[in-house]
């Protein structure tokens, strides 16, 4: 199969699987999740899942326990959406990208921001 194909696949289940977790599923460890990218299987019996949210670390772990316990729910939702002959199986993974990027962005303000200005002399009063 042509990776094009393959790639349009994987932007259509990005697609309704935003929209499967923003509209129908009611975990409450999964909020202000974003769905970042996938990655699917050439025979498309795999799909790997890249998202991230907001929140600590803690949240993150939670929010990716969350989406895992509920992927069997997301398949069955993405079946009834796709028209493959097969729906991948879902595997999430925290994607650290965007919070890399932030961490070098900042990084690289720091290493390009002027020095502060030293400090004027002491003055020595007369006696």
């Amino acid at each position: 199969m042509s990776t094009a194909r393959l790639a349009r696949i994987a932007d259509q289940i990005q697609r309704e699987l935003s929209e499967l977790v923003r509209l129908e599923l009611r975990d409450p460890r999964v909020k202000m999740v974003t769905l970042t990218g996938v990655e699917i299987s050439r025979d498309q019996s795999h799909a790997k899942v890249w998202f991230t949210t907001l929140g600590s670390p803690e949240e993150a772990r939670a929010c990716g326990e969350g989406l895992a316990r509920a992927a069997g729910f997301l398949r069955a939702g993405l079946a009834h959406r796709l028209t493959t002959r097969t729906v991948p199986e879902l595997h999430f993974a925290y994607d650290e990208s965007i919070e890399r990027g932030a961490r070098l962005s900042r990084l690289i303000d720091e290493a390009v921001a002027p020095p502060p200005p030293a400090p004027a002399p002491r003055r020595r009063k007369p006696k």
